[in-house]
């Protein structure tokens, strides 16, 4: 490792180059036409600001929805040219030392561990454990949780006897939060080893795929962080399911069409990732952004800043979509997803003073704006909404929403440019997923998520969710936005992953500012443009029942009425590999010793049945 030397920058290939900026021009110039179309439209009868204010917002979400569209499409190219091997490939024999790291902060232990178990035992039954230590990085404030995971530890040390392969600590004080944290391993256990795997606390990754990493950074020197994609699992809520229904069936593509843009400039999103040790030490110091939070201090999305590092620093950075066997979890229901987003959107959004620092490669600065408009895009949309009710309020002439007409009605040479760019507006959105359904439903694919029926109707009922919670999670992230802009600090909040019942008041608690903004936006619309009204119900309309919506997309019994018929189906709940399986088995058997634990504690009699579940 020591001998590794840094690697000087290299040049985009060709190749490369070409397609970025193919990519990249074909999405301005789509949003350009829907913006010439629109603007068109409006001004058919005079410009005003507020119309010049509209184009522009416009043209700027389709800049947004084009980039989504060519990517989407770029994977489906990319994945029709791929050829699958005919055997599976014999592991190779490395003797590189790899750290698995696995920081928490306030988890669920005994599911943190089960995981931590699972892939443990599954590098054993391959023999391939020797050249791997298990690292659990805790920066848990509660001290029962710190004390959970100490118990965990030592009970997975018993149970597995995996003394020498199995660590633990805890930082008192957890400065610079996850970056901090596998800063501070690198710092003091970074040099015995060539690489380390950063994983999450809800990360599992199947035993050879770990070890089909390690042998790829073995092969290329220049090599310095290899990303997966994470697929999601466990979820039992509708609002979960179709997350991971939609991370199944669609991911794969935009992944593969990140990758045929990112040359040595790939992503990297935090964990399910390996790192060479060295690389990350000469180039990935973290310093603290100048001023206060939330655009200055610890750097949240720290991530996209690392990538961008080792790449001015000449290392390669790589997405590799054919890893498969790489799971996360994630958040249950609206609420919790939102608080997890409010840290990523702070994240991005810090990401503004880095995208001008010196020596970054373009494709790096390209990529951190892409992630600030994964957030600005909805205060965008919600803008362009309020500005087009406006229009007609102050603008009261021409009208093209007459009462006796369901549909607008535009003066005949712009009727067709109007519809035009609603056509145009609706490919962009579902062009893409329409697309991956129906080759997914027609081909062998499918037998992986049930049948031709299942997937259509998954993907259908996938797309209706998602539709009618798009105004909910707008709301969400433009209140999250805002909330930045007046630095106000999000913090750094633990995640509830657990499928628990949602009640309808803490769902109440959550939104009810969306109930009146729906209020308004509906008696507005009433009074000032009634003729609009049927076009902004499926804005208003999600908004003035969101608490309900939040409320049943989070209840576990619904998602299991939804999954007894076989909808939102994934190919991982459907035939879960050994390594899943292993770590619901693992969890079992660890609540089961925590409880016995517990009640020893207490100095109760253990319940009923807690006794240990064979792994």
């Amino acid at each position: 490792m020591g001998g590794i030397a840094r690697r000087p920058s290299a040049k985009v290939a060709p190749v490369i180059a070409f397609r970025r900026f193919l990519f990249a021009a074909s999405a301005v110039v789509l949003a350009l036409i829907a913006g010439g179309l629109f603007a068109l439209v409006v001004t058919a009868s005079g410009t005003s600001r507020l119309q010049v204010l509209q184009v522009t917002l416009l043209t700027v979400c389709c800049v947004w929805l084009a980039w989504g569209f060519n990517t989407a499409v770029t994977g489906i190219v990319a994945a029709s040219r791929e050829r699958a091997p005919s055997v599976p490939l014999p592991l190779k024999m490395t003797l590189s030392r790899t750290a698995v790291l696995v920081p928490v902060y306030n988890e669920d232990a005994d599911s943190v561990f089960a995981r931590i178990a699972a892939m443990m035992e599954g590098l054993r039954s391959i023999g391939r454990l020797e050249t791997f230590d298990f690292y659990v990085l805790s920066d848990s404030t509660k001290p029962e949780h710190v004390a959970h995971e100490k118990r965990s530890t030592f009970t997975l040390l018993s149970e597995l006897r995996v003394a020498g392969h199995l660590y633990y600590r805890n930082r008192e004080k957890n400065v610079g939060r996850k970056a901090g944290n596998i800063a501070d391993f690198v710092t003091k256990n970074g040099g015995a080893y060539e690489y380390m795997l950063v994983l999450d606390a809800d990360s599992l990754m199947r035993p050879q795929t770990i070890l089909e990493m390690v042998t790829r950074m073995d092969a290329e020197p220049d090599l310095g962080l290899l990303q997966t994609q994470p697929l999601i699992i466990g979820r039992l809520t509708p609002f979960g399911r179709a997350l991971q229904f939609s991370a199944a069936l669609y991911s794969p593509f935009f992944s593969r069409g990140i990758a045929a843009l990112q040359g040595r400039e790939g992503p990297f999103w935090g964990h399910n990732a390996i790192v060479r040790v060295k690389a990350f030490a000469d180039c990935c110091g973290m310093p603290s952004l100048p001023g206060v939070a939330p655009f200055g201090g610890h750097i949240l999305s720290h991530d996209f800043v690392e990538a961008a590092l080792l790449a001015r620093g000449g290392w390669r950075v790589r997405l590799d979509p054919d890893l498969e066997g790489s799971y996360e979890e994630a958040p249950a229901n609206i609420i919790e997803y939102a608080k997890r987003d409010r840290r990523w959107c702070q994240g991005n959004l810090q990401h503004g003073k880095l995208v001008p620092a010196p020596r970054f490669n373009l494709w790096s600065r390209i990529s951190m704006i892409t992630g600030i408009m994964a957030y600005a895009a909805s205060p965008i949309w919600l803008m362009f909404i309020v500005v087009s009710l406006l229009d007609p309020i102050i603008a009261a002439d021409p009208n093209y929403f007459p009462a006796d007409s369901l549909f607008p009605v535009f003066p005949t040479p712009e009727t067709g440019k109007a519809l035009l760019l609603l056509f145009g507006i609706f490919l962009l959105l579902l062009l893409p997923k329409t697309l991956i359904a129906f080759a997914t439903a027609l081909s062998e694919r499918r037998r992986a998520f049930g049948s031709t029926v299942t997937v259509l109707a998954s993907a259908t009922v996938e797309l209706a969710m998602t539709s009618v919670l798009a105004p909910v999670m707008m709301m969400f992230q433009s209140k999250t936005v805002a909330e930045i802009l007046m630095r106000l600090d999000a913090g750094w909040p633990s995640t509830d992953r657990d499928d628990g019942k949602l009640p309808l008041l803490v769902a109440f608690k959550a939104s009810w500012w969306m109930v009146i903004a729906g209020l308004i936006l509906a008696a507005a619309t009433l009074s000032y443009s009634p003729e609009l009204f049927l076009w902004m119900l499926p804005i208003a309309g999600p908004l003035l029942i969101a608490p309900v919506l939040i409320s049943l997309t989070g209840d576990p019994a619904l998602g299991l009425a939804l999954k007894r018929v076989g909808v939102l189906s994934t190919p991982f709940e459907i035939a879960p590999e050994p390594v899943i399986r292993a770590s619901e088995s693992w969890r079992r058997r660890l609540e089961a010793i925590s409880g016995r634990l517990a009640a020893a504690d207490a100095g109760a009699p253990a319940p009923a049945g807690a006794k240990p579940q064979p792994a």
